[in-house]
């Protein structure tokens, strides 16, 4: 566990034994707003574990960030072979296709 500043929600770190042997206090832990769990493994943070209410309030946010590295690994791969860029008219078609941009 980490040192909190004043006001600050606590944070509990358990590695992936841990939480197995403890999941039932961890969601409770997490219902209640007592605190936020980061589980890890092998020293690594794999993942957090936070009221649902704070999930469904982050979702725009969660989706950009995940649209971010989507696009980010696109822009890499692009970096290491041009070759495998799309002409904008055919991303542009796929894009209104999919509703994302107005035809």
């Amino acid at each position: 566990m980490r040192n909190m500043e004043e006001g600050e929600m606590a944070v509990h770190v358990l590695n992936t034994n841990q939480a197995r042997t403890q999941w039932r206090d961890i969601v409770d832990s997490a219902h209640a707003g007592r605190g936020d769990v980061i589980i890890q493994r092998y020293g690594k943070r794999m993942v957090a574990v936070i009221p649902y209410e704070d999930y469904e309030a982050l979702q725009d946010a969660l989706e950009d960030l995940r649209l971010g590295r989507l696009a980010q690994a696109e822009l890499e791969a692009w970096r290491k072979d041009p070759s495998t860029a799309r002409p904008w008219e055919e991303v542009k078609a796929d894009l209104e296709a999919e509703g994302w941009l107005d035809g």
